[in-house]
């Protein structure tokens, strides 16, 4: 039809433009990229590399300047225009860079913050934060039980397809195992390895079956070899960041009829919790034994991590502090999770409603960011 003079220009919805910032932490970027995919909208990934660090990152985050924040600019994706008009990170290293982006632009970059920020909590337009982490109540910070992950029926629909066939040589059931890495007070040393193997053994023993096994990017390689001495049932495994081998771990979830996985790793609870399965936390907040090297000792009660958290707990602000253990006890409590070990029925958790309630929830809250606004 022909449009009449007193007529308006359709002015057309757009999506807005979407950066994603990835750096070296699998945990930090899972996070971010299940948000992106999440919002159905296009998408940008910058990987950001740091190289020299010229202040504390306390300092670094407060920087305006990304070649002291410790910006590696030549192998990082190039920051340049057209720019975002969304920001998603995580991590404290990429909080200057961030800001940058948001000031190299000339204003009107939203920030959504994944996590717990060391930057002023105003800094960001939206912050989703979880328990472990005690942020106070403000109208920028959505709390959810567990972070965003990319556990979907779909994805485990079809890389369950894919690895049955690759895996059927093993007698099922399957128990999948997740090995982390030491995280502040929590400590991965070669002795928790050994008794991580001989707990999954007799839980093997139990149910019989074969193991599924994959580490991550901060597995020490000797915790991880302490771990596959003391496996002796069938098994799949795999080594984080092998070149050679396809990584299998949405087939293990899939694939799974329990999980076991260290309790350090609030990512790998969620994961392992968003497939419904029975989940076996093994702890490793356990104080180190007195035979335990001196040196482990050492560098758990006065290394650098475990000084952080203390300073965190005793002079910092309230929202700088962490407890894993907080999550660690609400999945336990709500039924969500078990310890390993425990003698008690395994249950799944499909009757949880919460995690995808928080999920939509903070779909809706990035989405109100734009709402209202009318782009070409």
């Amino acid at each position: 039809m022909p449009r009449h003079d007193d007529e308006q220009p359709v002015t057309m919805r757009a999506p807005p433009r979407v950066w994603l910032l990835f750096g070296a932490r699998a945990g930090d970027n899972s996070q971010v990229l299940a948000l992106g995919e999440l919002l159905g909208w296009p998408f940008e990934i910058r990987q950001i590399v740091f190289g020299r660090r010229l202040l504390p990152k306390p300092l670094a985050v407060r920087s305006q300047n990304l070649r002291v924040a410790g910006i590696d600019l030549r192998r990082s994706t190039p920051l340049v225009s057209p720019w975002p008009e969304l920001v998603i990170l995580s991590g404290r290293e990429q909080e200057p860079v961030a800001r940058w982006i948001r000031r190299a632009a000339g204003g009107g970059v939203r920030l959504v913050y994944m996590g717990r920020p060391w930057a002023p909590l105003d800094t960001y337009d939206l912050i989703i934060t979880t328990p472990q982490y005690f942020l106070p109540e403000r109208p920028n910070v959505v709390l959810n039980l567990l972070p965003l992950h990319r556990v979907t029926a779909e994805r485990l629909a079809s890389e369950g397809a894919i690895w049955e066939a690759r895996l059927r040589h093993l007698p099922r059931p399957y128990t999948a195992v997740l090995l982390g890495g030491s995280s502040g007070t929590f400590t991965f040393t070669p002795a928790k390895a050994c008794e991580l193997a001989a707990r999954v053994g007799a839980l093997v023993r139990v149910h019989g079956g074969s193991l599924l096994i994959t580490d991550s990017a901060r597995t020490p390689a000797a915790v991880f070899g302490a771990f596959i001495a003391g496996i002796d049932a069938p098994s799949h495994v795999y080594r984080w960041g092998s070149r050679d081998a396809e990584n299998p771990f949405f087939g293990y979830l899939a694939l799974a009829d329990r999980i076991v996985t260290t309790g350090e790793s609030v990512s790998m609870l969620a994961e392992s919790c968003a497939t419904g399965k029975p989940v076996h936390v093994f702890d490793l907040s356990d104080a180190l034994p007195r035979s335990a090297p001196w040196h482990q000792r050492f560098v758990a009660r006065f290394g650098y991590p475990a000084l952080r958290d203390w300073v965190g707990r005793s002079v910092g602000p309230g929202y700088m502090q962490r407890d894993i253990g907080r999550i660690q006890q609400l999945l336990v409590a709500g039924g969500r999770a078990q310890w390993l070990g425990e003698r008690a029925p395994e249950t799944g958790n499909d009757h949880d409603t919460r995690v995808p309630r928080d999920t939509a929830e903070a779909v809706e809250r990035v989405r109100a960011l734009f709402a209202g606004e009318r782009r070409r």
